[in-house]
């Protein structure tokens, strides 16, 4: 059975254990791209597990060991805009543009808006619409041959998904620029050197390093690190006041938790804290 003819959720699939909430695009025989369903499903999953209290950390991977993703599917259906008066054409101004909007900027965002840390486990090649998908994850674990590709270029087309925004504000506006006008692959060990990876290791060891950084995660206090991420993500936005301000919101909101009140009694009391996730 091919991939787009197996049930969704088993196109993408969702594991929940120890709080950690594993999401895995599996359709490795067509390069783990995302048709439409599989897209809109991943949107659904982020949204579910930021929303879980039982989660507490997010593993975004796929199947098999050559290909993380390789962006947007070619080929498949398109829903055409409701609707359509007689005479109109199949597409007309706006219609593109808001597809993008709705399909992988809302998935993209789904991820930088996730309440949870996002690690993504980068299992092979992380192409085009895959390649936003690593930069918009919170810390990124690639295996040492896999690669990073802003392929866009190659295509005759501009990068989406959100990497003109996110790409500069990880490696640089020089090198993003190098990286998206020349669309050359960029191996694992320099995806680390130049700041896309946290980390690279063995395809081998992949999976058993993302488990220790994920149970390390969701060990922690939960809103204190959403309200981190909250900050961080806002930081090249925000001017010095405005930071401020929202760092002195944040810092009262999370001080008024579960976890921040353990947090300092275990302190007192000398013992390692229990973190509850609120």
């Amino acid at each position: 059975m091919a991939a787009d003819e197996a049930p969704l959720e088993e196109q993408v699939t969702y594991d929940e254990s120890g709080g950690v909430a594993w999401i895995t695009i599996n359709a490795p025989d067509q390069g783990n791209a995302l048709t439409m369903p599989r897209r809109d499903r991943l949107t659904e999953l982020f949204q579910q597990a930021s929303a879980s209290l039982a989660v507490r950390a997010v593993v975004l991977t796929a199947a098999g060991d050559r290909h993380f993703c390789t962006g947007a599917a070619l080929g498949g259906p398109r829903t055409a805009p409701p609707d359509r008066p007689e005479g109109a054409p199949e597409r007309a101004v706006g219609d593109a543009a808001r597809l993008i909007r709705e399909g992988w900027q809302r998935l993209v965002s789904s991820i930088l808006d996730c309440e949870k840390p996002v690690v993504a486990a980068v299992n092979g090649t992380a192409a085009g619409g895959g390649a936003q998908l690593v930069l918009a994850c919170d810390l990124v674990v690639m295996a040492d041959t896999a690669r990073f590709i802003e392929v866009f270029v190659r295509r005759g087309i501009m990068p989406d998904a959100g990497g003109a925004y996110l790409l500069p504000r990880l490696v640089g506006l020089h090198k993003a620029k190098e990286l998206m006008f020349l669309g050359d692959d960029v191996p694992a060990g320099e995806a680390l050197r130049i700041g896309i990876a946290n980390r690279v290791v063995p395809t081998a060891e992949l999976i058993a390093e993302v488990e220790a950084l994920a149970s390390r995660l969701a060990e922690a206090p939960t809103r204190a690190l959403a309200m981190t991420k909250w900050l961080l993500n806002r930081s090249f936005e925000s001017d010095r006041r405005t930071a401020f301000d929202e760092e002195a919101f944040a810092q009262e909101l999370v001080n008024g938790t579960d976890d921040a009140r353990e947090g300092m009694t275990a302190f007192v009391e000398r013992r390692a804290p229990a973190f509850r996730g609120w």
